[in-house]
């Protein structure tokens, strides 16, 4: 049996296998910490634990909507305002099963093999997957280090064309952890206003975890590109719902409706009890989201300051998200030779910058998602392994 050529056009995410990997190691016995896998280690907050429950009792065990239940909508649209000053109709809301779906929607709707989608690298690996998934030409914004890691807008001037319909942007950024504030922000929607007909997709999963004192700068922001705007958003890193599956987007009038007919097509609708859970993390208490990004910060400021205190590894500091992306090239190992010693000579799961795109061969990132001390165990054994 022959399976459709373009299904091996489908990459993986690394970090998935390497935590298979960690897992199997420990379960022989091995002392495995694992600073790979992108999810936070805090439980979901009680309150939305009691809200699914609830959910449950009461007897929310059918389909709903395929955009979303009503309710859901209606809060994401009042905390777009509350938050960005931004006029967000309920029906331009989309719920789906995590974020994953809004970038295969995105590059289904917008990539075709005339076409050409931008996308950062380095970067999450599902954007690479998708548009070459579609058929478009998946073309690399490189991300430089002497730029911490934030979109050159000249260069990206430079590769935009005409066969160009989508760019996609993430801030903060993963897995660099880099960010981009209010100011360089709108200097790129100073760019993005010259092409009209180019749609951008705004990965903004990371908006609540941002260090410094620094606020969130959303393209929502921004009437001109309200038309042709794509906004990915979700609970599972800000509400430690990875798990849950649940994830919300903002798109235009004109793409809307065919974003919903292909969740009708695929998957119907995000589980309703997720969806009650997602209401309540929204409308509840925000307590526990302050305490859980106040201990992401104390973990950056360690990671960050310890890493550069070694003496062949360099990091710049990370402005959101929960990621380090240390250059580890005076080492004289890449970052794949680095993260496959680290994992089974020195027990510390890491992911090479290569999972991320062709352009960080001499990273690795670092997830701090983990206790302050299993953190300072892992960087004392991550300081041996050039020092056999």
């Amino acid at each position: 049996m022959e399976v459709s050529k373009r299904i091996f056009s489908l990459e993986t995410e690394t970090a998935f296998s390497i935590l298979a990997k960690a897992n199997d190691l420990a379960n022989k016995g091995k002392d495995i910490i694992n600073l790979g896998i992108g999810q936070p280690d805090f439980p979901t907050p009680t309150n939305i634990q009691e809200a699914a429950i609830k959910a449950i009792k009461d007897g929310y065990h059918g389909y709903t909507p395929s955009n979303g239940i009503p309710e859901l909508r209606e809060s994401i649209s009042e905390l777009v305002f509350n938050k960005y000053k931004a006029n967000i109709k309920p029906e331009n809301v989309l719920i789906t099963p995590g974020g994953k779906p809004v970038i295969f929607i995105s590059a289904i709707l917008l990539g075709s093999e005339d076409r050409e989608i931008i996308y950062p690298d380095p970067g999450f690996p599902i954007y690479r997957s998708m548009i070459k998934y579609s058929g478009a030409k998946a073309v690399p914004l490189k991300l430089s280090e002497k730029d911490n890691f934030e979109i050159n807008v000249d260069q990206l001037k430079e590769l935009i064309s005409d066969k160009t319909s989508l760019i996609i942007i993430n801030n903060p950024n993963n897995p660099t952890g880099s960010y981009m504030n209010k100011e360089k922000i709108s200097d790129l929607v100073n760019l993005l206003e010259q092409y009209p007909n180019v749609c951008i997709l705004s990965d903004e999963i990371y908006s609540n975890i941002i260090f410094n004192n620094e606020q969130m700068p959303s393209f929502l922001e921004y009437e001109s590109l309200k038309n042709r705007l794509i906004v990915l958003e979700g609970w599972s890193k800000t509400y430690c719902m990875t798990g849950w599956r649940l994830g919300w987007s903002i798109w235009p009038d004109n793409l809307i409706e065919h974003a919903n007919k292909i969740c009708v097509n695929y998957n119907s609708c995000a589980t309703s009890i997720s969806q009650y859970a997602g209401l309540e993390a929204i409308k509840g208490s925000q307590k526990e989201l302050l305490k859980i990004v106040n201990e992401f910060e104390k973990r950056k400021e360690y990671v960050f300051n310890e890493l550069n205190k070694l003496d062949k590894i360099s990091c710049f500091e990370p402005g959101g998200a929960f990621y380090a992306f240390p250059n580890i090239s005076k080492t004289g190992l890449n970052g794949n030779k680095f993260s496959e010693v680290a994992l089974e000579e020195k027990g510390v799961a890491l992911v090479p910058g290569s999972s991320f795109g062709d352009n960080a061969n001499e990273f690795i990132r670092i997830s701090f998602a983990n206790s302050l001390e299993n953190i300072k165990e892992a960087i004392k054994r991550l300081s041996t392994i050039w020092k056999k």
